[in-house]
């Protein structure tokens, strides 16, 4: 066991609890204890509650000189629409390397949105003896992240449209008086955010007076092209009723009406910013490079022209702050952020990964989870997020079940909510090693980045040895630095001691730099290109539509972001039907979008929906509190 005074003994039953009752039966620590092991004093956070808090960033600034801890990172093989246990697996290991391997650890989570919470898929706290508590915590409110995001976007909603309202209805003169009221000596003058449009307009007078009236014209006039709005208004829950509205029926918005949605908050540009910034001042810039259309002559407009940025920042101020938790067996958790893993990058924040790193100093482990499978969120993981940090990882873990691959080897169609078919609780070694082409073609892709690959097995009751052997034997032939078999939801971090080993002899043996798939500088086409042949493509097609926004990205200057590609998570290809390894396809660009504030453009494969609906039975009838002790019962 650990030396680390947090560190917690498991009572296990069997059969394994449900996930709220377990995470109901472990007290957690008061949060400055696990703070205190990693040697922040008070004054380096803000509590939230007794068990969670904001570490603040100026801890950066304190550890700056201190060597990093290893960077390792876990994704997973194709996955079933039952998920394959990622979030479980990363705490797990997280759990063995702190509490039964002495390591000093670190586990950096995305924030689930409450979206699936209360609709299809419940939390995200991990599962059975491998979970972040308190679970009703984590997966509702946290610290208001997601509310100031959504505030932040919604306020710049607000500003779109009443701009477009005002410049409809004024003169130029007008408007720039409007922008520009007198003071008490009757003297107008520009605010801050305003030099940063002069600028970008390529004027450099200080006042509103000295402007001509082709000026006047150009900096008041941001003449938005309704039709190009690509910004769109979000909030927290699952509501398909709130896909397509119309906007402006009021009598006194005088026929303004137009035609926009809701997206689900996770799905915002600006949570995508918050995981990708590196710092205040970076955020700051980020949220003020939004674009969120163009103007009538093809320019891109901003959330600084429209003078929000700033304002958007002062709503993210906390938001930049990580907050911290704790797994079932006291090892401390970073959670902050969670963006879309299609059309967003699907990864948990910069922030949080860098002072996690100092945290655990050298010899320590920080394990971050990236979403969907390794072909879209490790892909991203290295491409994007480390582009952006400047972080190397040395270990990418690879979960997989025998479940999964027995689908990928041509196992019936497994449904959520529906029985599985007998041929995945009875052994049959010969459709696992058929599925096994999924786990290779993982492998090596993993690989190419330059970092050692560790594949966990996440064991289930009905897997049989033969089974699990002909796994782990795929994995190593396909060139996986070791491959584990993991019994952490039914034991915890006991369960994960051997992929722990593997992991830090992973990290300790890593002989390559880290090497991305393409190179920023070659166009947007080529880099789709580079992805779309990672999943098995041979080639790309491109609509009309997608053509049109390449060539004008390109033309705007924003060919030199990194990709993100928005396809299912059920296949390499853009159709999920197809399992396995598929080969020789033509990957269909439907359209092709930016995140500029952000920092990513994102090719649309397919219909991507950002505001999921609620099914006819949703888990939020399982929802409810013990009103006697105040207890959350029913999350799952």
């Amino acid at each position: 066991m650990s030396s680390s005074k947090t560190v917690r003994k498991l009572q296990v039953v069997s059969p394994v609890p449900a996930d709220i009752d377990i995470a109901n039966s472990v007290q957690p620590l008061h949060i400055s204890e696990i703070a205190n092991e990693l040697n922040l004093s008070p004054n380096h956070y803000d509590l939230y509650g007794k068990y969670k808090a904001k570490v603040l960033l100026s801890v950066l600034d304190e550890v700056e000189g201190s060597k990093d801890g290893y960077y390792v990172v876990v994704g997973g093989i194709t996955p079933t629409p039952l998920g394959e246990g990622k979030s479980t697996t990363t705490v797990g290991l997280c759990q063995a390397l702190g509490a039964f391997l002495d390591k000093k650890v670190v586990t950096c989570l995305r924030q689930p949105s409450q979206g699936p919470t209360f609709g299809i898929k419940g939390g995200a706290a991990g599962g059975g003896y491998s979970q972040v508590i308190p679970m009703d915590e984590f997966n509702l409110h946290l610290t208001g992240d997601i509310h100031a995001i959504t505030a932040a976007n919604n306020l710049l909603a607000a500003a779109i449209d009443t701009r477009i309202f005002h410049e409809s209805t004024q003169s130029d003169k007008a408007l720039l008086n409007r922008l520009c009221p007198p003071n008490k000596e009757g003297k107008r003058s520009f605010s801050n955010i305003m030099f940063r449009r002069l600028k970008k307009l390529g004027i450099s007078k200080t006042r509103p007076e000295e402007l001509t009236p082709q000026e006047v014209k150009k900096f008041a006039r941001l003449d938005i092209d309704p039709d190009s709005l690509t910004w769109r208004r979000v909030m927290d829950v699952n509501d398909r009723f709130l896909r397509k509205i119309t906007i402006g029926q009021g009598p006194e918005e005088k026929g303004m009406v137009r035609e926009t949605g809701f997206d689900i908050s996770v799905a915002s540009e600006i949570m995508a910013v918050l995981a990708l910034t590196t710092s205040l001042a970076d955020m700051r810039e980020r949220l003020g490079n939004m674009v969120i259309g163009n103007s009538k002559a093809g320019d891109p407009v901003t959330a600084d022209d429209l003078g929000v940025g700033g304002a958007l920042t002062v709503l993210m101020k906390d938001a930049i702050n990580p907050t911290l938790m704790q797994t079932l067996e006291g090892t401390p958790v970073l959670v902050h952020a969670g963006p879309f893993a299609n059309i967003a990058h699907g990864n948990s924040s910069i922030v949080a990964d860098k002072i996690a790193l100092k945290l655990v100093g050298p010899g320590g482990f920080v394990v971050t989870e990236a979403g969907f499978g390794a072909d879209i969120g490790t892909e991203k993981f290295m491409n994007i997020k480390c582009r952006y940090s400047g972080l190397t990882p040395q270990c990418a873990v690879i979960v997989a079940t025998i479940r999964a691959l027995k689908m990928h080897g041509g196992g019936p169609e497994v449904i959520a909510g529906k029985p599985l078919d007998h041929a995945y609780l009875n052994e049959n070694v010969a459709l696992v090693e058929a599925g096994c082409v999924n786990l290779a073609r993982h492998i090596s892709n993993t690989k190419a980045y330059g970092v050692n690959v560790v594949v966990a097995v996440n064991m289930f009751s009905t897997d049989s040895e033969a089974e699990l052997s002909a796994v782990k034997n795929a994995a190593l032939a396909a060139g996986a630095y070791d491959a584990v078999i993991c019994t952490h939801h039914a034991h915890g971090g006991k369960g994960a001691v051997d992929l722990g080993i593997a992991v830090q002899k992973a990290c300790e043996n890593v002989t390559q730099p880290l090497r991305f798939l393409y190179p920023l500088d070659t166009g947007i086409k080529e880099k789709i290109e580079a992805i779309a042949g990672s999943y098995g493509a041979s080639g790309v097609e491109y609509s009309e539509q997608a053509e049109k926004q390449i060539e004008m990205y390109s033309k705007q200057g924003f060919s030199g972001l990194p990709i993100c590609m928005a396809k299912t998570q059920y296949s390499f290809s853009h159709e999920a039907s197809k399992k396995g390894a598929p080969t020789g396809f033509t990957l269909p660009i439907r359209d092709v979008r930016a995140s500029i504030g952000a920092g990513f453009i994102y090719p649309l494969v397919g219909t991507m929906s950002t505001m999921p609906g609620l099914p006819t039975r949703p888990c939020f009838y399982d929802i409810d509190l013990d009103t006697a002790t105040g207890k959350v019962i029913g999350l799952s």
